[in-house]
């Protein structure tokens, strides 16, 4: 399977790179602005590119059967739209975007509550995002991590949404397992909208 990962050099995207060399015969195309850190393999191609460029998202999804979005900040909204418009175009449906926990205002305030959107509005540019992801015909999942932070793959508890999250920190190796496990089932969580977490259930203050 080709995958495409945008945001290929941040913290997500150099994990699940990682991860996905590690576990499947997948060939990867790593799309990032700055590519200085990436070397091209056997089973991997970097491309340099924003995904802000409409024309560059259409070139690097050429050939692709799914694309993980590791991409975040404040132009996050726009970069949602770009992949929608592009991916529909290029026929290809299969989408892992990734959003954050408490854009719905499910983390509770026992936990974090100030990292919910009604009292963050750093958050509005992962809503808005979502939303629009929401809105398109495309295979989505979309996935809600927290903090993120080195840890133990089995150390994740999912929430949908709608639920209460169960936490606000997510392991690393937690995250990546899951999101390589979506990216080779397209049936799994399909149109979905899922936190990941810690399961922080025991927190009370």
């Amino acid at each position: 399977m080709n995958v495409l990962i945008l945001g290929a050099t941040g913290t997500l995207g150099t994990a699940l790179t990682k991860e996905l060399l590690k576990t499947t015969d997948n060939q990867l195309t790593l799309f990032a602005r700055h590519v200085d850190r990436l070397t091209p393999s056997a089973r991997t191609r970097v491309v340099a590119g924003d995904a802000l460029d409409p024309t560059a998202l259409r070139q690097a999804l050429r050939g692709q059967d799914a694309v993980y979005c590791a991409i975040s900040g404040k132009q996050l909204p726009q970069v949602a739209q770009n992949l929608v418009t592009t991916m529909s175009a290029a026929n290809v449906q299969r989408l892992i975007f990734t959003a954050a926990v408490g854009i719905y205002d499910e983390i509770p305030d026992a936990m974090d509550g100030q990292d919910n959107l009604a009292n963050n509005q750093a958050q509005l540019p992962n809503r808005q995002a979502a939303d629009i992801v929401s809105a398109s015909s495309l295979n989505y999942t979309i996935i809600r991590p927290g903090f993120l932070r080195p840890g133990d793959p089995e150390d994740f508890v999912l929430t949908s949404k709608g639920e209460p999250a169960q936490g606000y920190i997510t392991t690393i190796p937690s995250l990546v397992k899951f999101a390589s496990q979506l990216l080779s089932n397209d049936k799994m969580y399909s149109r979905g909208n899922v936190s990941i977490t810690s399961d922080n259930t025991d927190v009370t203050s």
